[in-house]
């Protein structure tokens, strides 16, 4: 059996956790569910009663980069559907990614007959490896919120304070790894110990392990697989086909820059060409008037219309 080992001291080489294939083989495994369970607790703040995968089974084909089926769709405490996707590559496209999710997880839930009442909370949770938002924290949530009201809209309804959310059944949070490690917090708190673990940090693990049997478990889990040469072939057929990726979409801006360029070449030397001949024209149109010759015989040797032409003649009194 081949196992992967790192360069120094004959060091085990371990698959790492930002890549969305590990990360779901990870976490979505009926065994491995207290794991995932703490990790959305960390992330979401709150104790959880009970969680559900909903989609455990792996993807067929892991070439598809843009079909999303890497993410984690959760039953939680039965009235919160949660979806957590690691995301790997920056696509400029998280906000409308994340909204799709929210829209289509929550068209999913009613069945022809059921109450609006009934749909539960829906949560997206991504995790990336890059960041995206302009703004000063690793993690954010973002709601649907009403806009302040208007002076020239004002009710005095005698409300003290108004609502700000249109509604809390939708939720985005969004994780970014990058700040996160620029900020470079302690392991004290559960949080902190799980976002070290997945981008891979030992000195930060050793420290987490002390805190956190879990941590601890899903190292081992990590270990294991690391010494299973079909997981590295997991892993690297997703690396492979995300790099495929990543060069077609170049491949594809560079010729679509090139074909750009030409036709602007193209465009330009059109253009140029039409001005020299409405110049040329003018210029003819021009000389004949001064010679006295009449607007009707003008436009007939330049193909100048009379407005044109009257123009012209305005222009030269």
């Amino acid at each position: 059996m081949i196992i992967e080992k790192s360069s120094q001291k004959n060091e085990l080489k371990k698959l790492p956790l930002t890549s969305d294939v590990v990360f779901k083989r990870v976490f979505s495994k009926e065994e491995n569910k207290d794991l995932l369970q703490s990790l959305l607790e960390s992330i979401l703040g709150t104790k959880i009663k009970s969680i559900e995968i909903k989609n455990p089974e792996m993807p067929p084909d892991l070439s598809d980069v843009k079909a999303g089926t890497l993410d984690l769709k959760v039953a939680v405490n039965e009235d919160t559907i949660i979806d957590v996707e690691m995301q790997v590559e920056n696509e400029n496209n998280i906000d409308d990614r994340e909204t799709r999710y929210l829209v289509a997880m929550s068209n999913d839930q009613l069945k022809k007959g059921e109450l609006y009442t009934q749909v539960r909370k829906i949560i997206t949770i991504s995790i990336l490896k890059f960041n995206f938002y302009k703004r000063n924290s690793f993690l954010n949530i973002a709601h649907m919120k009403f806009e302040e009201s208007k002076s020239e809209m004002y009710v005095d309804m005698g409300y003290n304070r108004e609502e700000e959310l249109l509604t809390d059944k939708l939720e985005m949070i969004t994780i970014e790894l990058p700040k996160f490690q620029k900020q470079n917090p302690s392991t004290e708190n559960e949080l902190n110990q799980w976002l070290w673990l997945i981008l891979g940090k030992e000195e930060k693990i050793k420290m987490a392990i002390k805190k956190n049997k879990k941590i601890k478990r899903a190292v081992e889990i990590v270990d294991t697989m690391s010494m299973d040469p079909k997981e590295w072939e997991l892993y690297r057929s997703r690396q492979m086909a995300i790099m495929n990726y990543n060069i077609s979409m170049q491949n594809s801006r560079k010729q679509g820059e090139e074909i750009g360029e030409k036709r602007g070449k193209e465009i330009g030397e059109r253009l140029g060409k039409e001005i020299g001949r409405k110049e040329e024209k003018n210029e003819i149109a021009k000389k004949m008037l001064e010679l006295g010759d009449e607007i009707e015989k003008v436009s007939l040797v330049t193909g100048l219309t009379k407005e044109e032409i009257k123009k012209i003649q305005h222009n030269n009194k």
